[in-house]
């Protein structure tokens, strides 16, 4: 098995002269996406609408829950699939923006998945706005020798045009839903449908020409719905949608009651991470609970839930009383990188920073964004630190034990604690009470979501989930877009969860 980045700092990808064959897969003009340009943000707009004027999706998604439901799809929305009791799935979040990161993903991903049953994206198929004729680069193209069915649960980026070209991708080519009787002039739900973004007319002209890139027999998978569960082999895969806002509407809430009821182990895979960035963020559901709440209740027998919508790789393992649940988020999978540095030291419902995972590791994190903005603002020789700095200034300003053993030659200067501190690294708990600096929080809302990159290493990962009636391994794979962690994906966290 071939280093990983808590090995050295080549098996995190510093240092490779030679990069990886992911790129002919691509085709010959690729969409370069960038998050900080006015056109994207305008049509991207459906979630500030919702958050100013109300939230749709729940009423939405009822429409398009009952609309399967009367075309034939199971009421209960179980996928009930016939594998062994030794299986293997993939997961991978976050995917869909059609460019060199989410590219070089693919030969890690083929190559630790060839004998996997199925495959789960999780959170946001398709960037900017889940646009059907975005399919074919950023979904068919990726994954067209994946020869297994995928499964996915949408984000909040696929639903930024109501979730049409979703459904009709995985719902067996649901058509599009009727328009609504138009709301009342000069009221919130007005001014709301007034600006909201909708999918061009001639939309989808080219998925039937996209579909052929996925169309082998053993490729195929329909879904009932944006929510779903599947039963595969001794446990059951609970596949929940968040929407625009990382909430649950009551109609799907009582439809996790119910399927949370049945005997036997589960997974959760949800659109947002119940714990992310240090914090707990249990997802309410309408009418009163959290999807935590239904997770940790022992009758429901919940052993982990994985959450996309956050660009990187984080593990926490929650005791709940005298059981652990592994709280993973897994949204690595080929759009922008969410930065790790800025995650403070952990202390959360009882997990330690020595109990918490992430990918990529907090120093490599730091080293990536300085160079990225140093070449952006030109000031290469102030911003950039190599990885070795990065490492020592996040050991310092965390007071942890870097995963990675420190070169001795490292120094923090003022200069690297200058750096760190502009690009929101975290610090001690105790420290970030009294020193709590607005840096951070603009850093990560404002800078860090335009910071796409097209140069190795990109930090990218994916989970295979190996099941047994005892016992769930999990392991996190990286990508980092060289040929080295192409050719053996590294394996930069792995976990056994026992199901008996």
């Amino acid at each position: 098995m071939s280093n990983s980045s808590r090995d050295t700092a080549e098996g995190a990808g510093w240092g490779s002269t030679e990069r990886g064959s992911y790129r002919e897969l691509m085709p010959q003009r690729t969409e370069k996406l960038s998050w900080l340009s006015p056109r994207t943000l305008w049509a991207a707009r459906n979630g500030v609408l919702a958050s100013w004027f109300g939230d749709p999706t729940g009423r939405t998604r009822a429409r398009w829950t009952a609309q399967r439901t009367a075309a034939g799809a199971p009421a209960d929305r179980v996928i009930r699939r016939a594998d062994p009791d030794r299986f293997s799935f993939l997961v991978v979040g976050d995917t869909g923006e059609g460019d060199d990161p989410q590219y070089a993903v693919v030969p890690g991903l083929l190559k630790a998945g060839q004998d996997t049953s199925f495959a789960v994206v999780a959170s946001d198929v398709i960037y900017p706005v889940g646009s059907a004729d975005d399919y074919g680069p950023k979904f068919f193209r990726p994954y067209r020798d994946y020869r297994a069915p995928i499964y996915a649960i949408p984000g909040n980026h696929d639903w930024y045009e109501d979730l049409g070209a979703f459904m009709r991708v995985f719902c067996d080519d649901a058509p599009p839903l009727p328009p609504e009787p138009a709301p009342r002039p000069l009221t919130r739900a007005w001014l709301r449908n007034l600006l909201w973004h909708r999918p061009r007319p001639d939309d989808g002209q080219h998925l039937d020409e996209a579909r052929a890139m996925r169309s082998a027999p053993v490729q195929r998978a329909t879904q009932p719905g944006p929510y779903w569960a599947i039963d595969a082999g001794p446990v059951r895969i609970v596949g929940i949608d968040t929407g625009l806002l990382g909430t649950v509407d009551a109609e799907q809430g009582a439809w996790l009651r119910e399927v949370s009821r049945a005997p036997g182990p589960k997974i959760l895979i949800t659109g947002s991470p119940l714990y992310v960035d240090g914090e707990h963020r249990p997802c309410p559901v309408e009418g009163g609970g959290t999807v935590d709440d239904i997770v940790r209740d022992p009758a429901h027998h919940y052993v982990a839930a994985i959450g996309g919508d956050i660009h990187n790789y984080q593990r926490y393992p929650v005791d709940v009383g005298g059981r652990t649940i592994q709280y993973v988020v897994a949204g690595g999978g080929g759009a922008f990188m969410h930065a790790t540095h800025t995650i403070p030291r952990v202390s959360v419902a009882g997990v330690t920073e020595e109990a918490f995972r992430c990918y990529p590791l907090r120093g490599d994190s730091l080293a990536f964004y300085s160079r990225l903005y140093g070449r952006r603002l030109r000031l290469r020789r102030f911003f950039t630190l190599t990885e070795a700095e990065a490492t020592a200034v996040v050991t310092e300003r965390l007071g942890i034990r870097p995963a990675r053993a420190p070169r001795t030659d490292a120094r923090v200067t003022r200069r690297t604690r200058l750096v760190a501190g502009l690009l929101g690294t975290g610090r001690r708990p105790d420290r970030e009470k009294r020193f709590r600096l607005p840096v951070r929080k603009i850093y990560t809302q404002l800078f860090s979501p335009g910071s796409a990159t097209y140069s190795p290493p990109f930090f990218k990962c994916f989970l295979r989930l190996d099941v047994t009636p005892e016992a769930v391994r999990l392991r996190c794979h990286a990508a980092t877009g060289n040929r080295a962690q192409e050719l053996d994906p590294p394996v930069e966290d792995e976990v056994t969860i026992p199901l008996v």
